[in-house]
């Protein structure tokens, strides 16, 4: 393998992007070659002037240079796995898309990313039912055999996530952040379950990137691009969800949703999917069917019982009137209760979204 740096640093181009690496791969340039030099451009290769700058840069081994270093040692220390286009661990769906990222950062597991994936996606203000389907659907697609695939984020996302973490199954939470950071900050708990039951926190982005919004458009084409379908749990007309679902289209994957009532505003999304020729599914077991051919057999429609949801939880600790007005801890809360802070994240969600709680980073307060 080569010295990672060249790919962190080329990661780091300024002016430089998935899309014009794929075009100069297409013309037989490599990450090494151009970060080093040793092949020349082609005159139509159109590089930026600040781009090329940043070339001179990296060869005078200079600022740039330096960064890279920095974060291939950073990465060492804490224990973080870089996957490069070159190497053969890099996912085999991920290469098939136009734009793959050069780099990707892995926190977990990295075989996890070769295995066969779906991915759950939905609104971040989702409704009850909507939650309750994410997790549900999670669960039963974990067991099985497909690895749930989401963004971390608030609602279906995070429902999805929290089923494999209460079942001990891994899951894949693709972040639009540097991995040194989580988003939201309420996810950390489920960021450190996930990666603690043998799953994978994954980002193009090096440490020390904030959550700005225009990475998570480009994020979501990695959950699409890491997975054999894309299901929709539940949508908005404008939701980011239907962005994933249009690029796994435009990718050749498949595209499941979830129908929900025509006076549902969060249903909207998933009903335009379903009339520009998503798969309508109402089952896990539809899901299955639709992709065991393309997986040659690797999946099961035989679901074991799920570990309790989210209603469960809540009523078997009694969980509302464990939590005072004036807000407790969620660490302290879960010691009480004898949870971890991730196993509560599921109850918790479904009392936010009934307005009986408010949770404000790592701590939770009644309201009513």
């Amino acid at each position: 393998m080569s010295d990672p740096r060249e790919w962190i640093a080329a990661s780091l181009l300024p002016g430089i992007g998935p899309v014009t690496l794929a075009r100069l791969r297409q013309a037989g340039i490599s990450i090494p070659c151009l970060l080093t030099g040793r092949t020349a451009l082609p005159p139509d290769c159109r590089l930026r002037p600040e781009t090329l700058a940043g070339l001179h840069d990296y060869q005078r081994q200079g600022a740039l240079y330096d960064r890279a270093g920095e974060l291939r040692d950073y990465a060492q220390q804490h224990q973080l796995h870089l996957l490069t286009f070159g190497d053969a661990a890099y996912p085999d769906l991920l290469r098939q898309i136009p734009d793959p990222p050069a780099l990707l950062w892995v926190d977990g597991d990295p075989e996890l990313l070769s295995l066969p994936q779906l991915a759950l996606v939905g609104s971040r203000k989702a409704s009850r039912e909507g939650v309750r389907l994410a997790y549900e659907f999670a669960g039963a697609l974990s067991t099985a055999g497909l690895i749930p695939v989401s963004g971390l984020a608030l609602g279906i996302d995070a429902a999805a996530h929290s089923a494999c973490v209460d079942r001990q199954a891994p899951t894949l939470a693709v972040v639009g952040t540097g991995l040194d950071r989580v988003y939201p900050q309420r996810h950390r708990a489920l960021a450190a379950a996930i990666v603690d039951q043998g799953g994978a926190i994954v980002s193009e982005y090096p440490p020390g990137t904030a959550p700005l919004p225009g990475n998570f458009p480009r994020r979501n084409r990695l959950i699409s691009g890491l997975s054999v379908g894309t299901l929709v749990v539940e949508a908005a007309l404008r939701s980011g969800s239907l962005i994933t679902a249009r690029q796994a289209l435009e990718q050749g994957r498949e595209v499941f949703a979830i129908p929900g009532s025509i006076h549902n505003p969060f249903s909207r999304g998933c009903h335009a999917l379903i009339r520009e020729g998503a798969t309508l599914v109402e089952q896990v077991d539809q899901i299955i069917e639709q992709l065991g051919p393309l997986l040659g057999g690797l999946l099961t429609v035989q679901v074991s019982p799920m570990s309790p949801e989210p209603e469960a939880l809540v009523a078997a600790t009694g969980l509302l009137a464990q939590i005072p007005f004036d807000s407790i801890w969620l660490d302290q809360l879960a010691e009480q209760l004898q949870l971890s802070v991730a196993e509560l994240q599921s109850g918790l969600m479904l009392l936010e979204l009934d307005g009986y709680i408010e949770l404000r980073g790592s701590r939770v307060r009644r309201v009513r």
